[in-house]
């Protein structure tokens, strides 16, 4: 599909990132540790201070965020993450998450990382398929969701230097 591109956010983004992220909560709020009720009260400012942080990347459709996903270092995990993966659902299955995937990947590989890993709520099958195609494998440990602990996570790795799918 024309007229997709990928970049990483800055501050100038916030209302990209609060529109994209309040409707992934709304798609899918077994995805993440957020809900969209705790959403709504974040200030435009505090919106800002987010895009302009860490490492998060967006998709685009024109102007229109069509996807999010960021990078980070998972403490307890001591390895690369990715985070809050999401593609609005008239984009699935068009590249646009393989795009998001790999730019956190590349962001990932200049911080010298050989593994990214993320979490996949159990229920959400899709993105659990999506990410064995993209070369994650599960590591077979689960957590429980902080926010909601009747969900479980599963940890899934991918491998940053034999991967050519990432």
């Amino acid at each position: 599909m024309t007229g997709i591109s990928v970049r990483r956010l800055t501050r100038a983004d916030g209302d990209h990132l609060r529109t994209i992220r309040l409707e992934s909560l709304l798609d899918s709020p077994d995805a993440y540790g957020s809900t969209y009720e705790e959403s709504l009260g974040i200030t435009s400012e505090q919106w800002a201070q987010r895009a302009g942080s860490w490492n998060r990347f967006a998709a685009f459709y024109g102007d229109r965020p069509i996807g999010m996903a960021s990078g980070g270092f998972h403490d307890s995990h001591n390895q690369t993450w990715l985070f809050g993966m999401f593609v609005t659902p008239e984009h699935r299955g068009s590249g646009v998450a393989q795009q998001l995937v790999h730019a956190v990947a590349t962001w990932a590989r200049t911080q010298y990382s050989e593994t990214l890993g993320l979490h996949v709520t159990e229920t959400m099958t899709r993105a659990r398929a999506f990410y064995e195609k993209m070369g994650f494998v599960p590591t077979g440990e689960t957590e429980p969701m902080e926010r909601n602990p009747e969900l479980r996570l599963l940890i899934m790795k991918a491998d940053l230097v034999n991967n050519d799918r990432i």
